[in-house]
């Protein structure tokens, strides 16, 4: 069994890869040749958590494998992150087990390289200006796979925590250099107003800026609600968007807030999400199609996402000799 640690990972796969990739599994599983049953997730109440359990099959790519995943908000506090996982894959001609990675750098890089394949599709061709709501890890992957797809020149910050804020805008600074003007805003409604496409990478389990200051034109990508109770974007960002677009109708009907509050208030419908991701990647369905549209890409994650990605990894790991070999 080979073993990918985080450090190796960094080595491995760059952003646009990761792009390619997500698009791929993507649109597998839209095309219904992908199996990524609805997750299974264990409320951890000692810790606070949450540890997710989501098995996938792509056979396109040969990627047969499980992520284990645990999301623990207060580990900040403990001097700990966030995310902790494995993802384990097993060879899909005989089952065995193959490869095991380190699965919180994987869950970030995957999950902002859907945000870039979104942005992709759906944010103007001409934007320039990103808001970022959360500086977690998250947002940090996202808005590499952002800045991949798009040429952004100013990022605005907001955080509960001036102090996080501060440091990520210090990051991004070092990052980008003189290339990208960098602002920490005093408020998120701030941060949002007039930005041509919005990052939200939070757990708050109400609005993180209000619906008026999201204008016409602008591109959203969801990605920090994950549970029924969580609602990061406002109702009314729901009901008047032109399009909203998840990885999967039904993991997204099954799990996050954002989708499920506007629909028990009756101002959505289920039948009012666009399309999967997937066949917009396909050319199944279009992307943006006016300037003015509101789009949203409503991100939950799929385990198909995460066995692509990680079987490019090992693949490209054992071309490169990285990774440690172990015996079971």
């Amino acid at each position: 069994m080979l073993i990918v640690s985080a450090k190796d990972q960094r080595a491995i796969l760059s952003v646009h890869e990761a792009i390619d990739a997500v698009s791929v599994s993507l649109q597998e599983f839209s095309a219904h040749r992908a199996l990524s049953p609805i997750r299974t997730f264990l409320p951890v109440q000692k810790g606070n958590g949450t540890s997710i359990f989501m098995p996938s099959l792509v056979e396109a790519t040969d990627s047969l494998g499980l992520k284990f995943v645990s999301v623990f908000p207060e580990n900040g506090e403990k001097g700990k992150k966030t995310i902790y996982g494995v993802v384990i894959l097993a060879d899909v001609m005989t089952g065995e087990p193959v490869a095991m990675l380190e699965a919180s750098y994987l869950t970030v890089l995957r999950t902002g390289a859907a945000s870039g394949l979104a942005t992709r599709h759906l944010a103007r061709e001409n934007a320039r200006s990103l808001a970022v709501i959360g500086t977690g890890a998250q947002a940090r992957g996202a808005v590499n796979a952002v800045t991949a797809v798009r040429s952004i020149d100013q990022i605005r910050l907001y955080n509960r925590s001036q102090q996080k804020a501060e440091s990520f805008a210090a990051e991004l600074t070092e990052q980008f250099g003189t290339t990208v003007e960098v602002i920490v805003a005093a408020t998120a409604d701030d941060a949002v107003s007039g930005a041509d496409i919005v990052i939200t990478a939070t757990n708050s389990p109400t609005p993180v800026f209000s619906a008026q200051a999201i204008g016409a034109g602008t591109h959203i990508n969801a990605i920090g609600s994950f549970r029924p109770t969580m609602q990061e974007l406002p109702t009314d960002v729901i009901a008047r968007a032109g399009k909203v677009v998840v990885e999967s109708v039904e993991g997204a009907l099954d799990e996050t807030g954002d989708l499920l509050l506007p629909i028990e208030q009756g101002v959505f419908a289920p039948e009012r999400i666009y399309a999967e991701l997937g066949e917009i990647a396909a050319g199944e369905k279009h992307g943006r199609e006016r300037e003015d549209e509101l789009t949203v890409f409503k991100s939950v994650g799929l385990a198909a996402m995460d066995v692509v990605v990680a079987k490019a990894m090992v693949d490209k790991a054992k071309a490169l000799g990285l990774g440690v070999e172990v015996t079971l």
